[in-house]
């Protein structure tokens, strides 16, 4: 019984100090990884900045992402026209749009509107059916 408590006793003392060691080493590894991860990423990013450094890339790279211009010019957006024999689906900014043809222009007015004619009847039914009149 003593040889039992006394190996109870040094599995115990030797039972924490390895557990913590363990779960320490494991989160340093977890760390280890996050830094290397990070690095990976912090090299492809100075390869990034290294290949826009230049004027002529940052120039580039304003005119095709961001259409800027240098001072003094003008930027002109050429809109893609109608495809021989139909017409293409426009979708998004309305200022993308093909402008419309004068002769066109009245098929794009709405039509009068149809009149109804309805029986005015008096009472609480015919009243609740002029109410709820969407409907129709």
């Amino acid at each position: 019984m003593p040889l039992a408590l006394v190996t109870a006793i040094a599995m115990l003392a030797m039972w924490f100090p390895v557990r913590t060691y363990l779960h320490q080493q494991s989160q340093l590894d977890a760390t280890a990884n996050q830094i290397a991860m990070i690095q990976r990423q912090q090299k492809v990013l100075s390869l990034q900045a290294r290949s826009i450094s230049s004027k002529a890339a940052a120039t580039l790279l304003a005119r095709q992402q961001y259409q800027l211009v240098e001072q003094g010019q003008s930027l002109i957006q050429v809109l893609p026209g109608t495809v021989t024999g139909r017409s293409t689906q426009w979708s998004g900014d309305p200022g993308y749009q093909p402008l419309v043809a004068p002769s066109s222009v009245s098929s794009l007015v709405p039509s009068a509107p149809t009149t109804t004619t309805t029986h005015h009847q008096s009472g609480f039914v015919a009243r609740l059916v002029r109410t709820l009149e969407f409907w129709r």
